[in-house]
């Protein structure tokens, strides 16, 4: 699936700096997960897999944020959690602080360790683990 003409043109609102840092990650999300779905969720670029959200990104005011739902899960000492569920996160501030090899090793982690968010509602809160 190719990336969705809104996420380009969240992208091409951002500063130059920031587009570099979110082109660069939409390409190898796209790549990396290429039967993901990607839309604007909340006003963010997200890739969900089966509707489950799986990763995506959003402008910060100093940085890109890169948000993996099921992050905490991946044993990743680079990612850091955020929230109060299982989400990591990794923060930019120029395209060259993205290393390639362990973006591409938490996207292979997030299709293999999902929490299931999108029937976070449904059981009132309560995550549980997608085999």
């Amino acid at each position: 699936m190719a990336i969705h003409k809104d996420i380009r043109a969240y992208n091409a609102t951002l500063s130059a700096g920031d587009k570099r840092i979110c082109d660069a990650l939409s390409r190898t999300i796209e790549r990396s997960l290429p039967e993901a779905e990607n839309k604007i969720w909340h006003r963010h670029p997200v890739w969900f897999l089966k509707g489950n959200p799986i990763v995506g990104y959003s402008k910060l005011k100093d940085c890109i944020r890169l948000l993996f739902w099921s992050g905490q899960s991946f044993d990743e000492a680079a990612l850091k959690a955020e929230g109060s569920f299982k989400a990591a996160e990794a923060r930019y501030t120029a395209v060259d602080q993205i290393a390639a090899a362990d973006l591409k090793r938490w996207l292979a982690k997030a299709i293999e360790i999902q929490w299931d968010y999108r029937n976070i509602v449904k059981r009132k809160g309560r995550l549980e683990r997608l085999k």
